[in-house]
């Protein structure tokens, strides 16, 4: 995806954890949409920061979406996807693309991926792998309007 392109829809989920979102339903709010796996490492190691933006965030109109795209065919297995949402703490919706028509419709290919869309559901930032997550932070800070902590 290019900067300002419209945020695409979710197709061909498999299933929602922790209910589901539209984009109508994020219209109007700034998005952060965080694709990852569960046989991810990095992914692992990036979900602690997306729960506190998540936490912390919220009050200035963030939405988090997770989108879980398989690395293999054993990630497919939707009970292992729930524990690791569980172990992980992940009370966000969580879309599950077995089928991979969502992370297509994102044209993404990495784990973890970050797109932040800003109230408009237009792309501000795109970021992949865990080293990232500042840049990430960064931008999301302009996008709420807040200023940078110290």
């Amino acid at each position: 995806m290019r900067l300002r392109e419209e945020m695409p829809d979710f197709p061909g989920i498999t299933e929602w954890i922790n209910g589901q979102a539209t984009k109508a339903d994020l219209a109007g709010s700034p998005v952060l949409v965080h694709i990852w796996s569960v046989s991810c490492y990095m992914c692992k190691e990036s979900m602690p920061s997306i729960n506190e933006w998540r936490d912390q965030y919220a009050a200035n109109g963030l939405k988090v979406i997770g989108i879980h795209m398989p690395h293999s065919e054993k990630d497919t297995d939707i009970e292992m996807i729930k524990k690791a949402i569980a172990e992980q703490h992940l009370t966000h919706p969580i879309a599950i693309d077995n089928d991979r028509r969502t992370v297509d419709a994102f044209q993404n290919e990495y784990v973890p991926a970050f797109y932040l869309f800003d109230e408009a559901l237009q792309l501000r930032h795109f970021q992949a792998g865990e080293k990232g997550l500042q840049l990430v932070k960064k931008r999301l800070f302009r996008i709420l309007g807040i200023e940078e902590e110290s």
